[in-house]
């Protein structure tokens, strides 16, 4: 745990030193609060104490700027050549990617806690329902860890950063979008197959405050399959050393 846990706040420091995470939680925060407080459905057009505005946009705010955390992971160490040298070093790859996968998810928490004078400020003004901004949170932080996971995959299968972010948003968008299209236009068990892909039946669930073991096994199954397909890229990688 203590090797992991080095390369978290290794990870941690990359980003802050790179500028990554402060233009990140300033784009994120004024994107969402843009649209929580002013443009659109926001709180005072649809005159309730909610947070549904938010988490709609947080749920494509946060599709885009994942990849982009996630791009450099692993991509900038076989450019650099440091991958070679820290798997020489007396850490499993498990422990590489795990350490990297939370140095993300921690970061993409800092970013949400920010955003809880949201909730204070609606409370303050109406009667919220907590349930459902509780479990809107953990939707996010759940649809969080799978791109996660999936950009940390696609980081681990190419040393050009731009192309882990593209290619991530290539994967991301078929759990995003285009299952839940597709199993709309879709009907019997083929419909009900691509609906239950989809991310954003989960989510939508969640965010209503609904939380079903089917959601949790959706989204661990996801995080499973990426973290999964990076120890194996990793591990045909490191055959050589």
């Amino acid at each position: 745990m203590k090797k992991i846990w080095i390369i978290t706040k290794r990870e941690l420091r990359s980003f802050f030193d790179s500028l990554m995470a402060y233009v990140m939680i300033v784009l994120f925060l004024g994107f969402s609060g843009f649209f929580t407080w002013i443009y659109g459905n926001d709180i005072f057009m649809v005159n309730q104490a909610t947070l549904q505005s938010f988490f709609g946009i947080s749920f494509w705010t946060l599709f885009f700027f994942i990849p982009a955390v996630t791009m450099g992971l692993l991509a900038d160490e076989r450019k650099s050549g440091t991958i070679e040298l820290l798997v020489t070093k007396p850490v499993s790859d498990w422990q590489i990617i795990i350490g990297k996968f939370l140095s993300a998810f921690i970061l993409i928490c800092i970013t949400l806690v920010l955003t809880l004078p949201y909730y204070i400020t609606v409370a303050s003004i109406g009667k919220i329902d907590h349930g459902a901004v509780w479990m809107g949170y953990l939707g996010l932080l759940l649809m969080s860890a799978s791109y996660i996971s999936i950009g940390l995959f696609t980081s681990s299968i190419t040393n050009n950063q731009i192309v882990a972010f593209l290619m991530a948003l290539f994967i991301g968008i078929f759990f995003h979008l285009i299952f839940g299209l597709l199993g709309n236009n879709s009907g019997g068990w083929l419909g009900a197959i691509l609906s239950y892909l989809s991310i954003s039946t989960h989510y939508e669930s969640m965010a209503r405050g609904v939380i079903d073991t089917k959601d949790l096994f959706y989204f661990f199954s996801i995080i499973f399959a990426g973290l999964i397909g990076t120890e194996l890229t990793l591990s045909k990688r490191n055959v050589s050393y």
